[in-house]
């Protein structure tokens, strides 16, 4: 698949699985035997079904949940995509209760297709950051 393609489904997941809560594109767009690599609360499994509850916990504690995209770049079977992210708590998110606060926070996802689809994901997502700015860990210094 060319380098374009493979960005164009990194867009696309990013629109329609986060940005619209299709739920149901996740079959869509990530492969059966998918290997997410992200971090992940304690009982999800690294599988796909690990990701689809992972992602209903994220957009059911935040349903104002939204990824822009700000940079991409694509190399073999790898796109990498640098983000902004935000969302307003009204849910319970890893261990702590809704807060009712909106945070903007950074992400870095790399994903690996093949055949049209993800196959592996990986993130780095300022976590610190979103959990001082909900309130939920205090500020540091």
């Amino acid at each position: 698949m060319s380098l374009g393609k493979n960005k164009d489904v990194v867009r696309r997941v990013t629109e329609e699985v986060f940005n619209k809560r299709n739920l149901a594109a996740l079959d869509e767009f990530f492969a059966p035997n998918l290997v997410p690599n992200n971090p992940l609360p304690p009982g999800m499994t690294r599988d796909l079904e690990g990701y689809k509850q992972l992602t209903t916990a994220i957009l059911t504690a935040f349903p104002d949940f939204r990824i822009t995209i700000k940079d991409m770049v694509a190399e073999g079977d790898k796109v990498v995509a640098r983000a902004m992210t935000q969302g307003t708590q009204e849910g319970d998110f890893m261990g702590a209760p809704a807060t009712g606060k909106h945070a903007t926070w950074t992400e870095i996802f790399i994903w690996r297709i093949a055949g049209g689809k993800v196959v592996e994901t990986w993130a780095e997502v300022d976590r610190l950051g979103m959990m001082q700015q909900l309130g939920v860990v205090p500020p540091s210094g």
